[in-house]
């Protein structure tokens, strides 16, 4: 499906309902072995482009609405990091070329991305121009693709969100703004909800959260948010199961493994804490039902996730075709063809000393 790129679209099509956004990336490509945990550089759109536009249509498959390239990570001071700064432009105009092409035959939306720094300091002159200029960069590579709208994502400093904000619309784009809540306020102390009310004042046309917390210690927070802004509200928590106690899923803890490196679960032993598909699907119902309409998952989603948020809120993407149906099963369903009385006694005993 070919559309032409249309600047208030995402708008136009929150205001008739949830628009879906998967995340997850990093994630995902690094359990696939096509990605280094730690450094997290997308290398993978110049070394295996093919895998990416594939999970950008496993994604879209599964319900996601918008195709954003994969570009997190891909600035200036992260490729310093692994010695391959001169393949800055490259690396972001090959993330854009995939995302546009799966985008435009999809007929879904394509985002660009920019993210936190890493190296942002409010009281350091010299941080703050070297921020504005990687933002400006990939911001202008963004442009150049026709991106529909631009995200600019995990930030824990809301000044350097709104630095963010202000690079994006000044190149006339759409900005969804999102922070990460690691603490209970913004690193320069900003309760979350006033940071969402100043990013909203200074013109971003959706605000919220990604990444960091789970749907449990999410949602409190976009309940605040909600209340504090006028604007689309956007939710995007990562797919494990962090507490009160625990908040963020840096802070997970698991005690039945003694092998841990340094006692961490974060960022790859965190297979004990994912949510299933039935808690994504009622966050997504409780966050839509307090006003959220741009939606997704962040950090360790699977396609299943994603599937299960779409439908939780009224959507029928082509994966719906292949949700679970246990009427089908032939211990567990409600109708067992073909089989004697005696037979679907016994299948239901033993089903039944199975699952206790």
């Amino acid at each position: 499906m070919k559309r032409t790129v249309n600047g208030n679209e995402l708008l136009t099509r929150l205001g008739k309902g949830p628009v879906i956004c998967a995340e997850g990336y990093l994630f995902e490509l690094e359990r696939r072995g096509y990605l280094q945990a730690g450094a997290y550089v997308p290398e993978v759109v110049l070394e295996h482009p093919e895998l990416v536009e594939q999970l950008h249509r496993e994604f879209v498959h599964a319900g996601s609405d918008v195709v954003e390239a994969f570009t997190y990570y891909a600035h200036r001071q992260k490729l310093r990091v692994i010695g391959r700064e001169q393949d800055l432009e490259p690396m972001n105009r090959a993330a854009l070329r995939i995302a546009r092409k799966v985008a435009r035959d999809t007929g879904t939306l394509l985002a660009g991305n920019i993210c936190n720094t890493t190296i942002y300091d409010p009281k350091d002159a010299a941080t703050v121009k070297a921020v504005r200029a990687m933002f400006e960069e990939q911001v202008g590579w963004a442009v150049d693709a026709g991106v529909d709208f631009i995200i600019g994502e995990t930030f824990a400093y809301a000044e350097e969100a709104r630095l963010a904000l202000e690079v994006i619309k000044q190149a006339g784009r759409t900005a969804v703004i999102t922070l990460a809540s690691h603490k209970n306020v913004t690193r320069e102390g900003l309760a979350w909800p006033d940071a969402a009310r100043r990013l909203e004042q200074a013109g971003a046309d959706v605000v919220g959260l990604n990444c960091t917390r789970g749907p449990a210690t999410m949602l409190p927070l976009l309940r605040q948010i909600r209340k504090a802004v006028k604007c689309h509200v956007a939710a995007l928590p990562v797919p494990y199961r962090t507490t009160r106690q625990r908040p963020s899923f840096q802070s997970l803890t698991d005690h039945a493994c003694g092998c841990l490196p340094g006692g961490h679960a974060f960022p790859v032993a965190l297979d004990p804490f994912t949510c299933n598909r039935f808690e994504i699907a009622e966050f997504a119902a409780k966050a839509y039902g307090i006003g959220v309409r741009y939606l997704g998952v962040c950090c360790g989603a699977g396609a299943h996730h994603v599937r299960a948020l779409a439908e939780a809120v009224g959507k029928h993407p082509p994966a719906a075709r292949y949700s679970a149906d246990m009427a089908k099963h032939y211990l567990f369903g409600r109708t067992n063809l073909g089989k004697t009385g005696r037979q679907k006694a016994e299948d239901r005993r033993f089903a039944k000393a199975i699952v206790g």
